[in-house]
């Protein structure tokens, strides 16, 4: 055998004990990381797989002459050094908001909740067209700044003579933090009643868009925030409450997830430190209120291409290659523990059923042809709110109906237009309450 082999053979043989001391260190690491609930910013964990890896190296070199007791030490300051990233940050700890838009101005108000969000106004544009009810919007996310892309069409809203009025949800865009606790499904609910009352101008049109939709079909339960609603629309709504969220099923037609092109930028997930915390969240082991990373720096990380292909299951398959681009990278912004925390408390709600089926408000369904929504999150609001007048199954779209391409705004428009005029539906009133069973067995 060459030389060279065995010299190879030697050095791997001698490696890999060292190379598997450094797994071993930092899977304990992970683990006590998992254990204190990341607590100092990662540091109680760090400075323990230190101690007891420095303990052990020790232990391990004791008999050996006084150079030779180094070299245990090695995969301890390897191990350092790796798990040290995990617990650096790379971005401001303390809360950066994002720019302010340059064709709307951002007002702040406090609510009666005590929440302090971002408002925008969008007057009607043709004055003597005015519809006489504003009209709220309610994004998505949850806890996620309203894009540039609904900012347009909520623009175009205004030029057909609506009085248009949004708020980015506490916590999301240029809203202010609340601590983590406070972030519930019930109360992104108090905070659309007190940001009706906030308007000031009786009765409001409410248009709820995914999460948004599940916020306002809760809000159509409750009593009290219901009777400031005049018409109610519930686009692509999210689960609304627990026993809704357990369900599984199918969704809509193909999206483009796993067919677009990835999107590009920079990922905070390529940063262990943020790799580690996002993916433990997600994964159920590590709270959102975690002491690895604080809410405002998990907000100032994350980043856009961080959605993945979350952004592309929003559109149909056959747009996969020719997504648009919602949102600035000055206006991004979405919150991934709050998110994550309001997400479990829809989990952890009990039924709202009962108490949606006294509901009066008159209101709309929205579904789309390649919705990334479970269907039943859909069909469970269409069959227990009696008050729903109307469905309008959108084809040729995706989860995010209003999109920019191929005229889909003004069809949105149309359909929403439509219904809060009292005007004739532009679509099949579809899936009624009786076709719901016919609805899910096709797969529509």
């Amino acid at each position: 055998m060459p030389t060279s082999v065995i010299r190879l053979v030697r050095f791997t043989g001698r490696l890999l004990p060292h190379l598997a001391a450094v797994a071993t260190l930092v899977s304990v690491f992970l683990v006590l990381i998992v254990l204190t609930d990341g607590a100092a910013s990662g540091l109680a964990a760090w400075l323990t797989i230190l101690g007891v890896g420095a303990a052990l190296a020790m232990w391990w070199g004791r008999r050996r002459t006084w150079p030779a007791r180094l070299v245990p030490f090695l995969p301890v300051i390897v191990t350092a050094a790796l798990t040290a990233t995990v617990c650096v940050p790379t971005v401001p700890t303390a809360r950066h908001y994002p720019r302010a838009l340059p064709f709307v101005t951002t007002q702040h108000w406090s609510l009666a909740t005590g929440s302090r969000v971002a408002v925008y106004h969008y007057p009607p544009a043709t004055p003597g067209a005015r519809h006489p009810v504003p009209l709220v919007y309610l994004n998505g996310g949850p806890v996620r700044g309203i894009s540039v892309l609904d900012h347009r069409f909520l623009q175009l809203l205004a030029r057909q003579g609506y009085d248009v009025y949004t708020y980015e949800q506490a916590g999301g865009g240029r809203s202010d933090l609340l601590p983590m606790g406070q972030y519930t499904i019930s109360r992104s609910v108090r905070d659309l009643g007190a940001f009706i009352d906030r308007v000031d101008k009786g009765k409001v049109d409410v248009l709820g868009f995914s999460s948004g939709g599940a916020v306002l079909t809760r809000a159509l339960a409750d009593p009290g925030v219901a009777a400031r609603v005049h018409r109610a629309i519930i686009a692509e709504p999210g689960p609304m409450d627990g026993p809704t969220a357990r369900i599984t099923g199918h969704k809509g037609r193909s999206s483009a997830r796993g067919l677009a092109p990835a999107m590009t930028g920079p990922r905070s997930t390529h940063v262990p430190r943020y790799a580690v915390a996002f993916g433990l969240m997600r994964l159920g082991l590590l709270t959102p209120d975690t002491g690895l990373v604080g809410q405002a720096e998990g907000d100032n990380a994350f980043t856009a291409a961080d959605l993945g292909g979350d952004t592309a299951s929003a559109y149909c398959a056959r747009d996969a290659h020719r997504i648009p681009v919602e949102d600035s990278a000055n206006n991004f912004s979405f919150s991934p523990a709050a998110s994550l925390r309001i997400q479990q408390t829809v989990k952890d709600s009990p039924s709202i059923a009962g108490q949606l089926r006294r509901s009066r408000t008159p209101a709309m369904l929205m579904i789309a042809e390649c919705s990334s929504q479970v269907r039943q999150w859909e069909t469970t609001v269409l069959a227990d709110d009696p008050a729903i007048r109307r469905t309008q199954y959108m084809p040729g779209v995706g989860h995010h109906m209003w999109n920019g391409l191929d005229g889909n705004d003004d069809r949105a428009a149309a359909v929403i237009t439509a219904f809060l005029q009292g005007g004739p539906a532009p679509l099949p009133n579809y899936p009624s309450r009786d076709e719901i069973p016919a609805f899910l067995h096709d797969r529509k």
